[in-house]
This record gives C-alpha cells, structure tokens and sequence, in this order.
C-alpha cells in the first residue's frame, strides 16, 4: 500500500470555494476513478488557505493507472479548469509505510 499526498495551496479565503466546487463537481468523478480518499484536510496552523487530500493505492502500478483514467476523464477536466483561478501552488508526496517491526525474541528465562 501506498497514500498520494496532495498539497494544494489555494488565494486566501479559496479554500471553502474549492471544497463546495469540489463537492459539487470534482468528488464524484475522482471517487469513480480514485476511490475514496483516506482523508480531506485544512490546515488550521501553518500554511493557511491550504487543502490536503490523502488517496490509497495498492502499489504505483495502481496508482499510475488510476490517475491516468482521472487525467483522461474530461468532467475532471472540466472541475479542474473551473478551480485553477483559486490555485497558487501544488505539492505531491508519495508516502509508504514504515515495515512492520520485527517480533522481539522469546525472553529467556
């Protein structure tokens, strides 16, 4: 498993524009495509006016897949077109997880 970390840093105030435009035409289409996100985030402390979305794939075999049916798909075109006024930045991050610890060896007695 892996999780896709997407910072969109947004003009102020954007941020509740781009979650209602999202909701309303940009979740849907990125379900159908994506699944549904682990997690969709504001930043409360720190860079304000920004957004993280956190999506879990298998591997990036499925992840590439995925997102190249996403970035086909021209009703998320159409969403991303009607949000870029608010965009000012974008940060992407591939997180994998931390393997599982080993088991401790048996206490001797």
């Amino acid at each position: 498993m892996i999780v896709e970390q997407r910072r969109y840093g947004l003009v102020p105030g954007g941020a509740p524009r781009y979650l209602q435009t999202w909701h309303k035409h940009g979740r849907a289409v990125q379900v159908r495509h994506l699944g549904e996100p682990l997690a969709v985030m504001t930043v409360e402390v720190g860079d304000l006016n920004t957004l993280v979305f956190l999506w879990q794939f298998l591997d990036a075999a499925d992840r590439e897949r995925r997102r190249a049916g996403l970035a086909a798909d021209e009703e998320f075109a159409a969403f991303r077109r009607s949000v870029r006024e608010l965009m000012v930045s974008q940060h992407n991050e591939i997180l994998v997880p931390d393997p599982p610890p080993r088991p401790l060896p048996p206490e001797q007695p």
